[in-house]
């Protein structure tokens, strides 16, 4: 996948300026993809250029011109064949794998620190989340919108980050127990 399809599909619901498409891609398109600011503007500046999002100028009046952008049907059309194309299988890369896979020829102090803080990120995204989801479903049950919801694509994918980001919670928390554990044991004899 590239960038510009994560940005179309960002755009899908409403027309959007740089600056609230980055903020939209770090409540809810950060759980599937991670771009920077600047990463962004670049690439609606590329779309715009490519006929796939259309951008106009909006005067404010305390406040400098910004620039909406919308998806075109040009976009549509992009966007209509790359979700027709199989997906490929995606792979973990994480620094902090690596330092674990460290774990027996390293003092693992500072490692037990690392999983600890990446445990309470993503109790903070959990929590998030939970807040995303519940705003999009208002009063109904989980199972009233999947059933009858607007729109379900971003409500699915925050439930596979939600459920990426517990994964990684548990995870954490049981590599610091196991780590805990044996540096006790180690200590002991």
């Amino acid at each position: 996948m590239a960038l510009r399809h994560a940005v179309l599909a960002a755009l899908l619901d409403e027309e959007l300026s740089g600056y609230q498409l980055a903020k939209a891609f770090d409540l809810g398109v950060a759980n599937f993809w991670h771009a920077r600011p600047q990463q962004l503007y670049a690439e609606l500046g590329r779309l715009e250029k490519d006929g796939l999002v259309r951008g106009r100028e909006v005067v404010q009046e305390s406040r400098p011109t910004k620039r909406l952008f919308r998806v075109t049907e040009a976009g549509l059309a992009e966007l209509e064949e790359f979700a027709a194309a199989s997906a490929k299988p995606s792979f973990v890369r994480d620094d902090l794998l690596v330092k674990v896979q460290a774990a027996d020829h390293v003092d693992v102090t500072a490692l037990i620190a690392q999983l600890t803080e990446r445990a309470a990120f993503a109790r903070a995204r959990i929590e998030l989340f939970g807040k995303l989801l519940r705003g999009m479903r208002g009063d109904r049950t989980e199972e009233e919108f999947l059933r009858d919801g607007d729109r379900i694509g971003p409500y699915l994918t925050c439930l596979r980050g939600l459920a990426f980001e517990e994964g990684n919670r548990d995870w954490c928390e049981h590599a610091v127990t196991v780590l805990r554990g044996r540096a006790r044991a180690s200590s002991a004899r």
